[in-house]
This record gives structure tokens, sequence and C-alpha cells, in this order.
């Protein structure tokens, strides 16, 4: 397929409620196809809700949870990309039985199954979930695609890794902003702000766009576009996930960093781009690829550290 038009969508899911989620990403899906889109994309954790998994303990975590691709949920999702005629991508949290791990999951289907699926490399919303350890590229309609989920997109280098082998497309599902961090201008946003968005959106756009929101994410997403010169599908949920508003935002960037549509509206919303292959090469990150000089820096790139991950609102 030479151009891939792909829809990113914000929506609220309710927390632990998958069949509510599931109708949600159904009509979802169906608008998308219905506007020309072979591929829709949804928020981490979309399936399941996310938050919420902040307060459960390991085994109300794991009842939450399923196997991927035989559970429920996938194969829901399989039927709903069948029924629909478009390639879904969602998540849920797995629990692999084989090793008695639960992980933060994102898988991509289309009617006829599976197509992908991706565990989250730094897991953080729970002291349960376990990281995964490898990255994924896969044929999607033609088109080289990765995953990354949420944090993972924050680490320059896996970005970069999945550029490097191969993907023009990264689908970078998000729970994200609106929450309090070391950053100036971080924090939450009132809750209140949201039950009232009908009648004073003016304040509440003035929150999600600023430095709690929009302003933060456009000091960064861009550059892994830029950088990387490959399509990134940025999808995080609005409204409440559990006791915490976010504040949607969903959007496409092209190989030069640029938004090609953006989600704007308080509440469900489709951001939809059509990705064409000559930007990839046109694109300065596709020279910058080639001038890179790992004889000079590869030792240090691939140097052995700790890991350290502190989330200042757990």
């Amino acid at each position: 397929m030479s151009a891939l038009r792909i829809a990113s969508v914000q929506f609220e899911n309710a927390s632990g409620d998958k069949a509510a989620n599931l109708a949600a990403i159904r009509r979802l899906s169906t608008q998308a196809a219905r506007r020309g889109c072979n591929v829709v994309a949804f928020h981490e954790c979309s399936i399941s809700g996310y938050t919420f998994a902040s307060h459960l303990s390991r085994d109300a975590l794991i009842a939450v949870a399923e196997p991927v691709p035989s559970g429920p949920s996938v194969q829901e999702l399989i039927a709903i990309a069948r029924d629909v005629g478009i390639v879904i991508l969602a998540g849920l949290f797995e629990y692999d039985s084989a090793v008695d791990k639960i992980y933060n999951m994102y898988v991509c289907v289309s009617g006829e199954g599976l197509l992908a699926r991706f565990r989250k490399l730094h897991p953080f919303i729970s002291a349960h979930l376990s990281a995964g350890d490898e990255l994924v590229v896969f044929d999607l309609l033609g088109w080289k695609a990765s995953i990354l989920i949420c944090y993972d997109n924050n680490v320059v280098e896996n970005v970069r890794a999945t550029a490097l082998a191969g993907a023009e497309v990264l689908f970078a599902p998000h729970v994200t902003m609106c929450t309090p961090s070391t950053r100036p201008g971080a924090g939450f946003v009132d809750p209140a702000l949201w039950d009232a968005r009908e009648t004073d959106p003016t304040t509440l756009r003035g929150e999600f766009t600023g430095l709690k929101g929009r302003a933060w994410l456009m000091k960064w997403l861009p550059a892994r576009a830029y950088d990387n010169a490959i399509y990134v599908v940025f999808s995080n949920p609005i409204g409440m996930d559990d006791d915490q508003l976010k504040n949607g935002c969903s959007m496409v960037l092209d190989p030069f960093g640029d938004v090609l549509d953006e989600c704007r509206q308080l509440g469900e919303d489709l951001a939809v781009a059509t990705c064409t292959r000559d930007k990839l090469r046109l694109a300065g990150g596709f020279r910058y690829r080639k001038a890179r000089r790992p004889d000079v820096y590869g030792s240090i790139i691939a140097a052995n550290h700790e890991p350290k991950l502190k989330v200042a609102w757990m």
C-alpha cells in the first residue's frame, strides 16, 4: 500500500469495564473506517483502563489481565476489526501464566487475527508489572510499523532503535500529561473543570494546552518524528482515568515533525492523516541516520547501567 490512512483516537475509558471500552472502540473504529482509514489506534490500556491498576493487589490485577491473544478482549478486538474492515491497535494488561508475569500489553489486529504484540519496556503504574525485553517491527499493510508505550518513548534510544530496525510508522499509545513532575509548570488538572467543560471550556482548555499538557508534549514529541524520519501516531485518553484527568491531544506527526492532524475536542475525537512514503526519505532525519558514527560512541550507548525510574506522583 503506497499510502496509509491512519486515525488516532481519544476517548474517556471506564476503569475495569472492558465491555464498555470495547463498545467505544467498536463505535470509533466504525467512524474511522467511514472516513477512509486503513488503521485506527487507541491509547495505552484502552481496553482495560490504566490508572486504577495502581490500587490493585497482584491477584486483583491478574483478574483484570488476560492471556494474549487467546483472551476474550483480544478475540473481541479481532471480531471488531473483521466486522468494520479496519486494522485496530489497542492496549490491555496481559497475564502470561507460563512465567507467572503481568505485562502492560499493546496489540495490533486485523480481522484475520493478531498482527503484532508489544510489552511495555518501562512499566510503572503498578509494582506487579514486569518489563518487556524486546522491540517489535512488523508488517502493516505493506509498511513497517513499531510500537512503544508511553514512557518508552521518552527514552530516545528506544525510538532510534526501532527506526534503525526499519520502522516507518511508530505507534505511541500513552496515558500521560496532567500529572506532577519535576519539570516547571507540571501538575494535576482539577477534575471539577472536566465536569464544567460545557459551561466553562476556556479554563479547561487553558490547563490542557499549557505546560501541564500539550505545551510539554510539544517540547519532545515532534523531535522523535523529526530526528528519526518516521511517522508518529500518538494516542492518549481524554477525561477521567480513575482519579486523574487526562487531556487527550491524540495526533499524527509526519517525518518532518509536523502535526498532520490533532484531536482538539473536549471529548471523543479522531485525528486522521494520510502517510506517504516520499516524506520518509525527504526528511532530515533520514540523512541524520545515514551520518551516524557508531564507531565513535557505540560503546558508550551500549554500556550497561542501572535503570532507575522514580515517578513523583505515585
